[in-house]
């Protein structure tokens, strides 16, 4: 085991796990009608910070982990930009519900003021 971390190959291993995993995701998006760039963008930035682990376990210099690092925030950056564009258009795209809601309850203080 202390081999495997000595050189990086546990990171290969938990890398070629992910790519399965992204495959796997690719499939049931295409499947299910699901944006796949959001969930992909999210395993970029975990496959950032594993090869930044990488880098860092083999002994690389500061400048290749932060470059990893970078690589990692860029993506994460780009997951949370596509997950906030996808929430709020789906949010103007919902209609308004009739009747009571979290939001509009059927007995407020007002209401109980005007009995």
């Amino acid at each position: 085991m202390e081999a495997l971390f000595a050189s990086g190959r546990i990171v290969d291993a938990i890398l070629a796990l992910v790519v399965l995993e992204a495959l796997l995701l690719a499939w049931l998006a295409r499947r299910r009608g699901v944006g796949l760039p959001p969930l992909l963008a999210n395993l970029a930035a975990g496959a950032a910070l594993m090869l930044a682990l990488r880098a860092a376990l083999v002994g690389s210099g500061w400048p290749i982990v932060a470059a990893w690092m970078l690589a990692g925030l860029l993506a994460h950056l780009t997951d949370l930009g596509l997950r906030f564009r996808t929430a709020a258009t789906a949010h103007r795209r919902t209609p308004p519900q009739a009747g009571t809601t979290p939001g509009n309850p059927a007995f407020s203080a007002s209401t109980l003021e005007n009995l």
